[in-house]
């Protein structure tokens, strides 16, 4: 998918015998991820989700237009931990002071001292968001999305501000002898 996309969802394990299969959606409500119409996965696929039940839904690929719905356990099993995206174009825009994490990536980094780098990703594995900020030669930093730990985010700008805590860049010590 050209541009940038945003993860909206991930299609699960299969439910029951007919096709139907688990959706973690990550839509302010779960129930908005169909709002946005056809999803597509990392190589381009796009996929429309029908709602069963809480967190069940049908699934079908759109090929040229054709939906070929997905009728089998087996068929169902094949697609799980499938990510589904957006382009970033096709949310709303955010709230004034607010912003889609997807938009830190690429802002420069900064601290008190200057230049840090470029935020190259942002990850969330369920315990509170991350940027790994890109430096160049020296290894990758990853500073907790805290208040604290980045006191200003200036999309329009194209930069964030960070104050991570010093024992995240400091250099490893050294094994014991």
């Amino acid at each position: 998918m050209p541009g940038r996309r945003v993860l909206l969802g991930v299609i699960g394990r299969p439910h029951g015998v007919r096709g139907l299969v688990r959706v973690h959606s990550y839509t302010a409500e779960p129930a908005d991820l169909t709002a946005y119409g056809p999803l597509q996965d990392e190589n381009g696929r796009r996929f429309d989700i029908a709602w069963r039940g809480e967190g069940v839904a049908a699934v079908a690929e759109l090929r040229d237009g054709v939906r070929v719905p997905v009728s089998d356990r087996d068929a169902a099993a094949r697609l799980t931990n499938l990510r589904l995206y957006i382009a970033r174009e096709r949310l709303p825009a955010p709230e004034p002071e607010e912003f889609y994490l997807a938009d830190l990536i690429g802002l420069e980094a900064s601290d008190a001292g200057g230049p840090v780098g470029r935020v190259a990703a942002v990850h969330d594995y369920g315990a509170g968001a991350s940027l790994e900020i890109e430096r160049g030669e020296k290894p990758p930093l990853v500073v907790p999305f805290t208040r604290a730990c980045v006191p200003e985010v200036d999309v329009a700008g194209g930069r964030v501000l960070v104050n991570p805590p010093a024992e995240l860049d400091a250099p490893p010590a050294e094994a014991a002898a």
